[in-house]
């Protein structure tokens, strides 16, 4: 069947494989961005992650070695300065995400490499290797996993860290843990959507969820299945409109939180007018 067509080509494969792979971290991880509030957090430290992809290659070590380490100094360095200065944090990130994307951008000029700058900003999942798949699943299952053992303690400190420090919970460990975790994912979509548009899989799939639930443990379903779906269907329909997979998964998951938003509106003002009658 002509329907079933992309899934038959060896290029649209891996594409596909790598949507599966990184749906439910980067959804799940999304609910907790959403509630806590870090949604400049998460494209600050998608932006930092370039220079140590750079930094990477220069030295020649595994580039998601780079990534990692770089979005961890930007997450550091946020928090320093934040606890440090009278400088609002979104202020601080917003300053340190930038002055570390421009620094990648100059090392980027000064270097030689067939590395495509495009492939880094936006993606190239038709061009997903096995280490990639590999990367993105074992960075996946641990995600998951350490997002699934502490979810509770991690939504206390999402809605109320005094509390969460006045009962005895590690509330340092928490908010470094989930920006290693933050770095980690950011990873895993480095070779699918790139950095620039990794905070679209960061973001939306919660905020859809958020829309559409009341509970956090049906948030964190809805925005799995929402985020899956949404990377399978851009890539399907990228391969009939001709369009890169990555941005068009954005389109989806945009389209989505529209009608999120809208059915969200429409049933306030039927409840409003139900009342007011």
């Amino acid at each position: 069947m002509d329907l079933l067509l992309p899934f038959q080509f060896p290029f649209m494969q891996p594409a596909f494989y790598i949507a599966l792979l990184i749906g439910p971290p980067t959804a799940m991880l999304s609910c907790f961005l959403v509630l806590k509030g870090w949604s400049l957090m998460g494209d600050a430290v998608a932006h930092a992650v370039l220079p140590g992809v750079i930094l990477a290659y220069i030295v020649g070590l595994p580039l998601i070695i780079g990534a990692f380490l770089a979005g961890m100094v930007c997450s550091v360095l946020t928090g320093y300065l934040d606890a440090n200065s009278r400088v609002r944090q979104d202020t601080v990130m917003g300053v340190v995400f930038s002055g570390m994307f421009g620094l990648g951008l100059v090392l980027y000029t000064k270097i030689e490499t067939n590395i495509h700058l495009d492939h880094i900003l936006f993606g190239n999942m038709l061009g997903v290797q096995s280490v990639d798949l590999w990367t993105s699943g074992l960075i996946g299952l641990f995600v998951c996993t350490a997002l699934l053992i502490s979810w509770k303690d991690l939504l206390l400190h999402a809605f109320d860290p005094a509390q969460a420090r006045a009962i005895g919970l590690p509330t340092t460990v928490l908010h470094y843990g989930l920006l290693t975790i933050l770095s980690l994912t950011i990873v895993a979509t480095l070779k699918a959507v790139g950095l620039i548009l990794a905070i679209g899989l960061l973001i939306a799939p919660g905020a859809i969820a958020f829309l559409v639930t009341r509970q956090f443990r049906h948030m964190l379903i809805v925005a799995t299945g929402v985020s899956t779906a949404s990377l399978v269907l851009g890539v399907y329909l990228s391969f009939w409109i001709g369009s890169d997979p990555g941005p068009t998964v954005i389109l989806v998951l945009t389209a989505v939180f529209i009608v999120a938003f809208t059915a969200r509106m429409i049933r306030n003002k039927t409840v409003q007018s139900a009342g007011a009658s």
